[in-house]
């Protein structure tokens, strides 16, 4: 299983998001002793050097808000800094987009469902940039899709959505409920398994609810890859 460690970020400062009510969400504080205080930069060394994540997710909450892809650039230099992988979600929805946040130095960059015009936007940044470097997120506010009525027509369900995203070519597809972020609600398998048993080539991670080492055998036991994780590895409820 690949543990990704999460950095929520708004208004540049790292943040401890929880159930997605982003207006509300208070800067990280300590993590493995180390004081954070919101910044990204240094909560991505805790996850790297005393935590032993190899890779990282960024969630630009504002650029996310916008939908402009303008990624905040001197955050996602720190974290970069770290030297490990790193995906970010930026509200991309172009594939000026996705360009912009690449070369803003993300390893790979992530296409939400929330921010998705059409999948005919997603098919064309699949071109543009590559499909292996385009991750895709289909964004669920307990269990229901959260998305444009362009995307719901063409496919209503979590399953519909992940089976037309890796038929634009993405490499990767992660499952994140945003009522879950922050709960420790655990994961909704039933739906982990969908999606598995619909894109069975493309690496799948889970996102939101995950509690410890437990949930993280029982998303391998699905088909699941890995998972992205915040709330679990800062209070040290699971192992890397």
């Amino acid at each position: 299983m690949r543990i990704i460690g999460v950095i929520d970020v708004r208004d540049g400062r790292a943040v401890h998001a929880r159930g997605g009510r982003r207006a509300g969400y208070a800067a990280v504080a300590t993590v493995g002793g180390v004081n954070v205080a919101g910044d990204a930069a240094v909560l991505a060394r805790v996850y790297v050097e005393s935590l032993g994540v190899r890779e990282l997710y960024v969630a630009d909450l504002d650029a996310i808000a916008r939908g402009s892809g303008a990624v905040n650039d001197e955050v996602l230099r720190g974290v970069a800094a770290t030297g490990v992988p790193v995906m970010v979600d930026a509200g991309v929805s172009t594939a000026l987009d996705a360009r912009r946040v690449l070369d803003a130095g993300a390893t790979r960059v992530v296409v939400g469902l929330e921010t998705l015009s059409g999948f005919d936007a997603l098919d064309g940044i699949c071109s543009a940039v590559g499909g292996e470097r385009v991750v895709f997120s289909i964004d669920l506010r307990d269990g229901a899709l959260i998305a444009s009525p362009n995307v719901l027509r063409v496919a209503g369900t979590v399953a519909g959505v992940a089976a037309r995203a890796a038929l634009a070519g993405v490499g990767s597809v992660i499952v994140l409920d945003l009522a879950r972020v922050g709960s420790r609600a655990g994961i909704d398998l039933d739906v982990m398994r969908a999606v598995r048993a619909s894109v069975p080539g493309v690496a799948l991670f889970a996102g939101g609810g995950v509690r410890d080492d437990a949930d993280l055998v029982a998303l391998a036991d699905v088909g699941c890859d890995g998972a992205l994780v915040a709330t679990a590895l800062q209070h040290g409820l699971l192992t890397v």
